[in-house]
């Protein structure tokens, strides 16, 4: 059958698969709980009986809040069967952004997975003019549970009215109000139709080397297009859905699962990698000689056996030797992993792909869907350094000042209730303005070298893109977060959040004794070792680009202190009003 909303998934699905019991997964009470797709459709058209027995009707809104779970799904589908639009929000925002997005979405229920989340906001509810009711996922007392959202769908179940629905849905349809969380002012709701998504999950679908044989583990939130998307994608190939208990339990449930395939953000892949160092740097003599072998060779690697013969005959032996327990420790069937959402070291995406396992980075926005082009496994399809090519229904091209601009069947309906908004970003020919620089490199690899508000001007004319600056020096394992400044100053500095745990294992090796993160920053013998680590990153860079001052922040930056958002894009404007005496500081001494 021809998919043309998003719920054509579910029937795709039963069609096309065989029978099986684990098309949906989540982990309650410690053990697995799987659902198969028969499973998972009654429970939607349940959910589908119920919200429209409370009334709800095509173009309503209904809020969502929760961590990865198959109910989750089930709301998702249940809503966007009678037309609703699912407004999936992050479980880690601000009481202002809650408040913010549930009034301006005009919400007319909220479902909440429970207790902790419900605490946050239950506050603020009465002050939502178009609220009803609230559900919850887990039993709190006083409130309804999804269950009986659900007994009372099947109490009143109306097959061919919800049929009838279904059919009058249209693929430019709005489906879902996703809000951004922008780095200033409130967040932008993005309207995305079916066509939007539909064109979205279809156009990558090709990449995903995988099956109805196999398993995916998912963890990224899924009030994020990005996991939403993947999560479709694994719909329409068949992949049975396994849910993560949450972002601790994610190298257990590797091991366990042995899936074939998952998707993450840069920022993970760098703390295994570092963990992965980390156990190295405990071996002792001829092991660890032969690990720090293998990863130096790993940096080195070059695709399609560009490196020669006895390159890749060394390569084979540390396969056996060392890469074979990374493999391992991943659970050992991965056959790919898809990086998004920030960009990647190209050292990542080197040294494991070396190790047998391939690493596809990507790039998007919420506003498109999210995919705009993404590395794949054909012939001549990635290129490290770059996000892949655009997909096959997405024109890009780089306008005269360098943005990258985008069109095809994944750009957004507009921001919603905000057309002066809409048309600042999407201009009259149809293309989308990313905010993004960039380049086509071979004329077909997009590459990211800059976000276009952030570039910023010395007071000597020359112009600092700060995020390859920013994204080489996270390569240093002390290095934890870090902000370029300089904005019509002298020269270029930065703001450095040390990687604490690294720092405290460096400090025992050395005989330094750590007491408090704020004490360790201050000793001289600290500071001089981050000037090694500049100095040895400055090298890269030109004159204009080197970071001639720097200042050590004693506290991570997190979603919840504020620095960065719910999907870890530094606040840029906040930072520099958290930290202005600091920075201060750096430009007047």
């Amino acid at each position: 059958m021809e998919i043309t909303r998003v719920f054509d998934l579910l029937p795709y699905y039963k069609e096309t698969f065989a029978p099986k019991e684990d098309a949906l997964v989540g982990k309650e009470d410690g053990k697995w709980v799987k659902y198969s797709i028969d499973e998972y459709i009654e429970a939607s058209n349940s959910v589908s009986y119920g919200l429209m027995a409370l009334g709800i009707a095509k173009g309503d809104r209904i809020a969502s809040i929760s961590n990865n779970r198959p109910e989750w799904n089930f709301i998702d589908m249940g809503a966007l069967q009678i037309g609703a639009i699912h407004v999936p929000i992050y479980p880690n925002i601000s009481e202002s952004d809650y408040k913010y997005i549930l009034t301006h979405s005009e919400a007319k229920y909220v479902i909440v997975s429970g207790k902790d989340l419900l605490r946050k906001i239950e506050h603020i509810l009465p002050e939502i003019p178009t609220l009803k009711g609230i559900y919850t996922l887990t039993p709190v007392q006083g409130y309804p549970h999804l269950k009986e959202l659900i007994q009372a769908g099947k109490r009143s179940a109306a097959p061919e009215k919800l049929k009838a629905i279904k059919e009058s849905i249209l693929p430019d349809d709005p489906a879902t109000l996703i809000y951004t969380s922008g780095t200033t002012g409130n967040p932008k709701g993005v309207v995305l139709c079916h066509r939007n998504m539909v064109s979205n999950f279809r156009g990558v679908k090709h990449i995903f080397p995988v099956d109805q044989t196999c398993r995916c583990l998912s963890f990224l939130p899924l009030c994020h297009v990005y996991e939403r998307n993947n999560i479709y994608t694994y719909h329409i190939l068949g992949v049975s859905i396994y849910y993560a208990e949450n972002m601790a339990t994610i190298a257990d449930n590797l091991r366990e699962l042995k899936p074939e395939i998952f998707c993450t953000v840069p920022r993970l892949l760098e703390k295994v990698y570092d963990r992965i160092i980390a156990k190295g740097l405990k071996l002792k003599g001829f092991k660890r000689a032969v690990f720090f072998w293998a990863v130096h060779l790993g940096l080195h690697y070059e695709l399609d056996r560009r490196n020669g013969w006895w390159y890749e005959l060394k390569l084979k032996l540390a396969n056996k030797l060392v890469f074979s327990k990374w493999r391992e420790g991943l659970g050992g069937k991965v056959r790919v992993i898809v990086s998004g959402g920030a960009a990647l070291q190209p050292r990542l995406a080197r040294i494991f792909t070396a190790a047998g396992i391939p690493i596809l980075e990507g790039y998007g926005l919420t506003e498109t869907s999210p995919v705009i082009a993404v590395n794949n496994l054909e012939p001549n399809g990635r290129k490290f350094g770059t996000v892949g090519p655009p997909l096959k229904e997405v024109q890009v091209r780089i306008a005269e000042d360098g943005e990258i601009l985008c069109k095809g069947p994944n750009v957004m309906i507009g921001y919603f209730h905000d057309p002066a908004l809409t048309g600042e970003v999407i201009d009259q020919d149809g293309w989308f303005h990313t905010g993004d620089i960039g380049i086509l490199d071979e004329g077909r690899f997009l590459k990211i070298t800059g976000r276009k508000k952030e570039v910023f001007k010395t007071s000597m004319g020359k112009y600092i893109s700060p995020q390859p600056i920013e994204n080489k020096f996270k390569e240093s394992p002390f290095i934890e977060s870090i902000m370029v400044i300089g904005e019509n100053q002298k020269f270029a500095a930065a703001l450095i959040g040390p990687d604490f745990e690294h720092l405290r294992s460096w400090c025992k090796v050395k005989g330094i004794e750590y007491t408090t993160h704020k004490e360790m920053i201050h000793l001289p013998r600290i500071k001089r070792r981050f000037q090694k680590e500049v100095d040895k990153y400055n090298h890269i860079f030109g004159a204009t680009e080197q970071i001639k001052k720097f200042e050590l922040l004693d506290a991570e930056w997190t979603i919840e202190t504020g620095e960065i958002t719910a999907n870890l894009k530094v606040k840029r404007n906040y930072i520099c009003e958290k930290y202005k005496d600091k920075i201060n500081a750096i430009f007047n001494t």
